[in-house]
């Protein structure tokens, strides 16, 4: 068996397998999970919004390095330097499409499919010198499970009229969008383009920030401000980074003013007689929700502080990390590590803290 595995074949698995073939061969390399493409789930999600656009900019990509972003990749599609200006300025964001070609590409020059063992793992148990997943041994593990589900609040789990917005629907006559988050400021969108009248159901009004995170959380000088907070201090500011956010722009903005003018579009603190309620809450959060992680802290007594499994900021899970083995997290799970996680530049963040430990492995 190789002596490095990903547990998650998802985009951030994917992403951290990208930086592990920097030092690594494919067949040293063992990647655990229930889909052969990376984007599987995420294609689903982003179709069932409409989304055309990524949130990310040009950084936002499964190369194991920032740089080149994707503006480059576009400037020779385009022939056109634009997209290297715009990303100058933050201001460039590739297609959906364009982001799934270069998955498409990055899996077959990577070789991924050949790293691949299609089946879930249930269980991730320290041994001496390494992990063993399912009954199958490594000295280094990297486990990068996704999300832990969609979340629709307990209130409206039995109401017929109920969809998440990541789940394939069409839109009634009534709409009401329960959420604040970017997921559903494109579903009032997309709501009124397609004639329907809408009601935002939300409990406050959202934060509009180009990322889900502040920009400097993405920095090495904001990560130090970050990882130097307290216990306390850091779930507090954690919960406060969760808050929905969208960007800002005429996207948004010229649709919405629009369609209010006309009696199309208002906000409400509750639900009304809407014949479609459309939940665009979001994922299930905290390592209580994944199986996987919940019987991991069980078995191992690690620590946790609220709804986080406490990483060192390297994303290393501490006391099952030494100089014999290494145990990470990357994706939604790490934000202890790095708030933006859930974001393809925290899954490389994770990956490459991953590679620095079992490179200091004197038994690598």
């Amino acid at each position: 068996m190789p002596s490095v595995a990903i547990v998650g074949s998802g985009l951030a698995g994917f992403t951290a397998y990208q930086t592990l073939r920097r030092a690594f061969a494919p067949g040293e390399i063992a990647v655990f999970g229930t889909d052969a493409d990376p984007a599987a789930a995420w294609r689903v999600r982003a179709a069932a919004i409409r989304q055309r656009e990524m949130r990310s900019e040009s950084d936002g990509h499964c190369r194991p390095t920032t740089f080149p972003g994707l503006a480059f990749s576009s400037v020779r599609r385009r022939r056109s330097p634009r997209p290297l200006l715009e990303s100058a300025f933050n201001r460039y964001h590739p297609s959906v499409d364009e982001f799934l070609a270069h998955v498409e590409r990055k899996r077959e020059q990577s070789r991924w499919d050949e790293s691949l063992v299609l089946r879930p793992v249930q269980r991730v148990r320290g041994v001496d010198e390494g992990f063993e997943l399912d009954g199958d041994r490594f000295r280094h593990v990297l486990l990068a499970p996704g999300h832990p589900g969609l979340n629709i609040p307990e209130e409206l789990g039995r109401d017929p009229r109920v969809v998440h917005s990541y789940e394939p629907h069409d839109y009634a006559p009534t709409v009401a969008v329960v959420g604040a988050g970017l997921a559903a400021a494109t579903e009032w969108v997309n709501a009124l383009a397609a004639g329907a009248e809408v009601v935002s159901v939300r409990r406050r009004e959202p934060v509009r920030r180009p990322l889900n995170v502040p920009r400097p959380y993405f920095s090495r000088r904001g990560l130090a401000g970050f990882h130097r907070l307290a216990q306390r201090e850091r779930i507090e500011r954690l919960r406060t980074l969760a808050v929905p956010s969208y960007p800002a722009g005429e996207r948004w903005d010229t649709p919405l003013e629009q369609a209010a003018r006309e009696g199309r579009f208002r906000v409400g603190a509750s639900l009304n007689g809407s014949a479609q309620v459309i939940c665009a809450t979001g994922f299930r959060r905290g390592f209580r929700h994944d199986p996987l992680l919940a019987r991991l802290v069980a078995d191992h007594q690690l620590e946790t502080a609220a709804e986080w499994l406490v990483l060192d900021p390297d994303s290393t899970v501490p006391g099952l990390s030494d100089a014999r083995r290494t145990l990470a997290v990357a994706g939604a799970p790490a934000q202890w590590a790095f708030p933006g996680a859930d974001t393809l530049a925290g899954a490389r963040y994770a990956a490459h803290g991953f590679l620095r430990r079992i490179r200091s492995c004197p038994t690598r």
